[in-house]
């Protein structure tokens, strides 16, 4: 997943590993060659359109809705209608309360009504503390929880690897979003009692 930075400093573009105490728990249980986490793409705020979550300040959150909120009023000016007014209305409504869109409470009638328009806090917007700016690896964790992803962890073999993967996929579902055929390894890990370890340790962030 890729992170975008709005007037945030402390945290250098790239990638970034994840730290995941499951893993390292796993990987003192299982033998394999190597260990590798989860990462996420740290990108800059020319990206804020086509990232997966944006991290910002609260000095900074008002500049980022007031993008939106610009947008909304000028559409609204010129002359919106129906349904999309509507919705346009209510978003204006919430962003002045300083709620990113995604925090909005939009039914998928009402997201259907403006899926013609991109906003910027569509997606999750984390917002950090001045405090966390000296730990960036665990703000980049809790950035990463809470825009909704988990680490899906394979182990033995060649390696014991966390994947990044939306919450809510049952295990076979993010099976299918690494590797297809992974399915059928999975399946055969039940078949001889490992398959119970995996799903002990897939589905939550510790």
């Amino acid at each position: 997943m890729r992170i975008c930075l709005f007037c945030l400093a402390g945290i250098a573009p790239g990638k970034h590993n994840l730290k995941d105490p499951r893993l390292d728990q796993v990987d003192q249980l299982v033998e394999a060659q190597k260990k590798a986490h989860a990462q996420v793409e740290v990108v800059e705020e020319k990206e804020l359109l086509t990232c997966d979550a944006i991290l910002t300040n609260h000095t900074a959150l008002s500049d980022l809705l007031m993008k939106d909120l610009d947008f909304v009023e000028t559409r609204l000016e010129r002359g919106a209608a129906g349904a999309e007014k509507a919705v346009l209305e209510k978003l204006a409504e919430a962003l002045i309360s300083e709620k990113a869109v995604c925090a909005a409470g939009l039914s998928a009638e009402e997201v259907a009504a403006i899926s013609a328009h991109n906003f910027y806090s569509s997606k999750p917007v984390v917002v950090a503390e001045d405090s966390e700016l000296a730990t960036p690896d665990a703000l980049l964790v809790r950035a990463f929880a809470a825009s909704g992803f988990i680490s899906f962890l394979t182990v033995g073999g060649k390696e014991n690897r966390a994947w990044p993967i939306r919450t809510g996929l049952t295990a076979w579902e993010a099976a299918g979003t690494i590797q297809t055929n992974m399915i059928l390894a999975i399946a055969f890990a039940e078949s001889i009692g490992i398959f119970a370890l995996v799903i002990a340790l897939l589905l939550k962030f510790v």
